[in-house]
């Protein structure tokens, strides 16, 4: 199983960036919490980060034949039909993450464009949420291969 977890836009200044909203943890710290319990699981995981809404378009189309995807699209999640046609043509399962809850905050911040598109989305639960998207994943990823 393979899967791709990309990050928009200000992600890269995690742990500096508004912490009390964002959390401590940097991106990097998420990503070897991550890679470890993908490594438990037996995944092979794939990250990516950029502030640029083409560059993640690229990332989603050059895995468009692994298994699944996570995505935090940051800002570009209120803003980007361009990342949501990526998702969708791609046809993966793909689950949205939020560090903080949206719900929770400004009105602009409660609108995707992305969550018409994606299995589903975990929100609010800070670094967790990675590790929670990681393991949904895997348990649809491993029914549906026990179903074919």
């Amino acid at each position: 199983m393979r899967v791709l977890i990309i990050n928009g836009p200000n992600l890269n200044l995690l742990g500096t960036r508004v912490p009390e909203v964002y959390g401590r943890e940097t991106l990097e710290d998420i990503e070897l919490l991550v890679r470890s319990r993908a490594e438990e699981l037996g995944m092979d995981v794939a990250f990516g980060q950029s502030n640029h809404e083409g560059d993640l378009v690229d990332m989603i189309q050059q895995h468009h034949d692994w298994d699944g995807l996570i995505i935090n699209a940051g800002a570009y999640t209120h803003t980007s039909i361009a990342i949501a046609d990526a998702i969708e043509a791609a046809e993966l399962p793909a689950i949205e993450v939020h560090l903080s809850n949206v719900f929770q905050r400004e009105e602009f911040r409660q609108v995707s464009y992305l969550s018409p598109i994606v299995w589903g989305q975990v929100v609010g639960f800070g670094y967790r949420g990675y590790l929670a998207a990681l393991d949904l994943l895997y348990d649809r990823l491993r029914e549906e291969a026990a179903e074919s």
